[in-house]
């Protein structure tokens, strides 16, 4: 179940399966607030990075057969953040693309996206460990897919340095929380960014 908020910029979206519970409240203007609860307490510091480095207001909650894995859990929430993003820039007029290179200390991730109507990962990220606190790092990528197809974003992140695993995966987080928050800022254009007259 979802529901779209009369703010163009604002949705709320509900997903549950038999593998999980997923609730996504998501606010793209003046961002100050995340509250963020999953059961993985690495990945509810990645979604903090990207909620707060993309100014945004982001509620995630999830309860998740974590007792079997984190795949479900970490998949789930991405399809679900996608679409609360999709329904939230519904009709707005944005800029659209955006890419920015991240730091943190030994890393050095790009993140490029275009907010175009079609899902697609472009992931070129490598991880030396099997996880990161208690998240599968096998699983990030499938965030970032599931997330950039709902979305319906083009979504590129490489790996251009670093050795920590930990540094990696957090740049490639605020990267994105950065480079969303870029693509999403109104544009001065009226109507679609697209020369079709139609982002699809």
């Amino acid at each position: 179940m979802s529901k779209a908020s009369t703010s163009v910029r604002h949705a709320e979206v509900e997903r549950n399966t038999k593998e999980t519970k997923v609730y996504v409240n998501l606010g793209f203007d003046a961002g100050t607030k995340q509250d963020i609860s999953t059961g993985l307490g690495f990945f509810d510091h990645m979604l903090h990075q990207l909620g707060f480095h993309g100014q945004l207001n982001l509620g995630v909650n999830c309860e998740g057969d974590t007792h079997v894995d984190d795949h479900h859990t970490v998949e789930d929430v991405g399809i679900t953040l996608g679409i609360a993003i999709r329904q939230a820039l519904e009709g707005a007029s944005i800029k659209r693309y955006a890419s920015i290179h991240v730091p943190m200390d030994d890393a050095l991730v790009l993140v490029a996206l275009d907010i175009s109507g079609r899902g697609y990962l472009g992931w070129n990220v490598e991880f030396t460990r099997e996880k990161i606190g208690d998240l599968s790092t096998e699983c990030i990528s499938e965030f970032f897919k599931s997330l950039a197809h709902h979305a319906g974003i083009t979504l590129h992140i490489h790996k251009i340095a670093g050795e920590n695993n930990h540094h990696i995966c957090e740049a490639a987080f605020k990267g994105f929380g950065i480079a969303l928050n870029m693509a999403a800022s109104p544009s001065e254009r009226k109507g679609p960014t697209s020369t079709k007259g139609v982002v699809e």
